[in-house]
């Protein structure tokens, strides 16, 4: 039986909320940014300077990037604890499906943070 120690809600109903509201943010944030690259001809590196450097397109990138980094930690728990069972692996199913939690979470909080100095880097 797989336990809760690493989800990171404690609850179904709220992951899959978690998944579909970050799934919207992301949604939007990419049509936001094909309709910039649609609407705008000849982009220019001061184009998208000037982009990123207003107060607004910086906190919408940051909530993309948290919706990014939600979205993945549920995803990825999902994926390790439907597949990394003690049917599929034996006695160490534990071990690695902690390990590979473990893994992915410091990657995915390296990813966060290197996208909040590059965000806020500009």
């Amino acid at each position: 039986m797989v336990t809760n120690v690493t989800n990171f809600s404690r609850s179904g109903l709220y992951d899959w909320m978690a998944q579909r509201v970050s799934a919207v943010i992301l949604a939007v944030y990419t049509l936001f940014l094909l309709g910039y690259l649609f609407f705008s001809s000849d982009l220019t590196y001061a184009d998208w300077h000037g982009l990123y450097s207003s107060t607004g397109m910086r906190v919408f990138s940051l909530l993309a990037l948290v919706a990014l980094s939600v979205h993945a930690w549920v995803g990825m728990w999902t994926i390790s604890t439907d597949y990394l069972t003690p049917m599929a692996l034996g006695k160490l199913a534990t071990v690695v499906r902690f390990l590979f939690q473990a893994a992915c979470g410091i990657a995915m909080f390296a990813f966060f943070v290197w996208g909040v100095q590059i965000l806020w880097g500009i």
